[in-house]
């Protein structure tokens, strides 16, 4: 069991701290100048990943927002609309950087429970360039998805989705942050899941538990063009290879994330079985629980389980977000359900 007084960190996976591992990887990479291609360490995680994910070229970059980014900026022209699904990350936390770093237009599709838009809806979402409309350059979409409670997308879905904004020559990226989540749960190679689309990003620093960085993947000449482009979004490294270290050994933390999901269903178990609280099943590491039924809005749950030792963050009005990674265990989670259950017993009272 965790100290009485230990705090249980389940705001985010990207709260996870590096292994000795990898920490001593950081002191004994070999490094160079990135800007110039001359870090070996970087080098190998970039064609690492890209074999990861089954793309031709892979970059580096500092988080997940500019890997997306990146992909905005180099798939649209200034004016152009980004089609994404409403309540993706892209449009929902990324500060409209669309918008302020690219000049693109969003338009929205509510997917729904579904979580990636249907072939129909994708189809009814294009528009064609003319004297008043700007045309869809992008379209995006999602998976896992954050904010439907990590939902993992079957592939067929997400290439049903791509198929059709191909077939209008709309190129189509995939915030992947945490992919091989969605791959693990359903079973599947990452790669399955990025074949139809045209390029994708990935956290290095969520579930896979590396200190920094993120990746975006495509064919060699998009990452030729992402590549300036992160130069231009201030993103270009020199000695990275210190960084860049531990993210090749996050690359074999794949199949741990099984050990991820298992916690999480057991936490949504036995937040669900509390009085008003309602924690459906999750797909992988997110439980999103609600407690409309206690009547505890979301902002005074997430103060009082802080008061109590246990991070998480407010979703909305009555949904908090519980997030499991490799820094906790199965003790800690039966430590956070025991001291949530008596903080809803205090606020429902």
């Amino acid at each position: 069991m965790p100290e009485a007084d230990a705090f249980i960190d389940l705001r985010s996976d990207t709260v996870t701290t590096p292994s000795a591992a990898m920490r001593e990887a950081a002191r004994d990479a070999e490094v160079g100048d990135d800007v110039y291609r001359d870090d070996p360490t970087v080098n190998e995680l970039e064609r690492r990943a890209a074999d990861a994910v089954g793309t031709e070229a892979a970059l580096y970059v500092p988080s997940g927002t500019m890997a997306n980014q990146i992909a905005v900026h180099v798939h649209t022209e200034p004016g152009q609309e980004l089609l994404l699904e409403r309540e993706s990350h892209v449009y929902r936390w990324e500060l409209a950087g669309a918008a302020k770093l690219s000049g693109a237009q969003t338009r929205t599709i509510d997917a729904g429970e579904r979580c990636v838009p249907t072939p129909e809806a994708v189809r009814e979402g294009l528009v064609e360039a003319d004297l008043h409309r700007p045309g869809t350059g992008l379209l995006a979409l999602e998976n896992t998805h954050n904010y439907r409670g990590g939902a993992a997308i079957p592939a067929d879905r997400i290439a049903a989705a791509a198929e059709v904004a191909r077939d209008a020559d709309v190129p189509v990226h995939l915030d992947g942050a945490r992919v091989f989540n969605a791959a693990v749960a359903l079973g599947v190679d990452a790669s399955d899941i990025v074949e139809p689309v045209d390029t994708v990003s990935f956290c290095l620093s969520k579930g896979l538990g590396a200190p920094v960085g993120s990746i975006v993947a495509g064919d060699e000449v998009f990452v030729e063009e992402a590549r300036r482009v992160r130069k231009l979004f201030g993103g270009g490294m020199r000695q990275a290879g210190m960084i860049a270290a531990p993210g090749l050994l996050a690359l074999e933390n794949v199949d741990r994330l099984a050990d991820d999901h298992a916690n999480a269903e057991r936490l949504a178990a036995g937040l669900d079985a509390l009085d008003g609280v309602r924690a459906p099943e999750p797909d992988t590491n997110i439980a999103v629980v609600d407690t409309e039924g206690a009547g505890i809005p979301a902002s005074d749950l997430v103060a009082a389980c802080e008061d109590a030792g246990v991070g998480c963050v407010e979703f909305d009005a009555h949904t908090t977000r519980f997030t499991t990674h490799l820094d906790v265990d199965g003790d800690d989670i039966d430590a956070a359900v025991e001291r949530v259950g008596d903080v809803v017993a205090t606020l429902g009272a």
